[in-house]
């Protein structure tokens, strides 16, 4: 059964990869809030003989500040082990000269301080928050129907995630406005791109069948996953919805209540 299927791998396993948000903590106004068990979870997995990255499509805050707000938690975590879409994007924009107009939140503007942005020729889309003004997205409209060719970037392409007060919509909802106006595909930079997964891959030294991915999104953190070669573990935490564990084309390796559930049965099988 798929839940064998991932306890059997946990012996030949040399790394991990967690989401962020839903898996270690709740997003909120305040800054959120640890989801019970997981600033433990993180500190075990660390102890142990496994490689431990963070990879999140969080696109509000640069990573520095991101990271600093989870060290105030409690996590032990730091910047160089956190791969974001932020950074990524820089680097592709400034592989292909190009310059963006940002439609982003405020607190991730900064990332891209290296980059000309002045007469821009594509469009980088984010998690803008209440950004997301009919204006903002008109201005963003604008910028790409006037290209030859337009080219839109999205920082992910999540439907929605979840806060202290409820869920929220994500980027890909708008993403999807624009493509859709533009008669443009959007180059999503981030989960579940295999790219941004392979670079994580490629940082640890591993390869992606000794690697688990847990994540509370089904499709971007598993099913990405588990199209990189990777097995992919969903926590009914965060965003999960019962209805995850009917859906008509991903299917996760296992399901485990929360991070420490998983995290516990990972070092068990492993003798830890």
């Amino acid at each position: 059964m798929a839940v064998t299927s991932w306890e059997d791998s946990v012996k030949s396993l040399k790394g991990v990869i967690l989401d962020m948000c839903g898996v270690l903590y709740d997003a909120g106004e305040d800054g959120g809030s640890p989801i019970p068990g997981s600033v433990e979870a993180v500190k075990r997995l660390k102890a142990s003989d496994l490689q431990l990255r963070f990879c999140t499509n969080e696109t509000q805050a640069t990573r520095e500040v991101f990271v600093a707000k989870l060290q105030r938690m409690g996590f032990d975590i730091s910047v160089c082990e956190v791969f974001s879409p932020a950074p990524a994007a820089v680097a592709v924009l400034k592989e292909r000269g190009l310059r963006p107009h940002l439609l982003v939140y405020d607190g991730v503007v900064p990332e891209f301080d290296s980059v000309e942005k002045t007469n821009p020729n594509c469009v980088v889309i984010g998690d803008a928050a209440e950004k997301f003004s009919y204006r903002n997205l008109n201005d963003a409209f604008r910028v790409l129907i006037a290209l030859e060719k337009p080219v839109l970037f999205s920082l992910g392409r999540g439907k929605y995630y979840k806060e202290d007060d409820g869920l929220k919509l994500d980027v890909g909802v708008y993403m999807k406005a624009l493509e859709y106006a533009c008669d443009v595909e959007a180059e999503v930079i981030g989960k579940p791109d295999p790219m941004f997964f392979q670079k994580v891959l490629d940082d640890m030294g591993i390869q992606s069948h000794q690697t688990l991915m847990i994540g509370d999104d089904l499709v971007n953190d598993v099913g990405g996953a588990q199209h990189c070669g990777m097995k992919g573990v969903q926590v009914r935490t965060g965003k999960y919805r019962p209805s995850d564990e009917k859906h008509p084309t991903v299917t996760a390796d296992g399901y485990v209540d929360n991070l420490a559930e998983a995290v516990e049965t990972i070092l068990k099988l492993r003798g830890q």
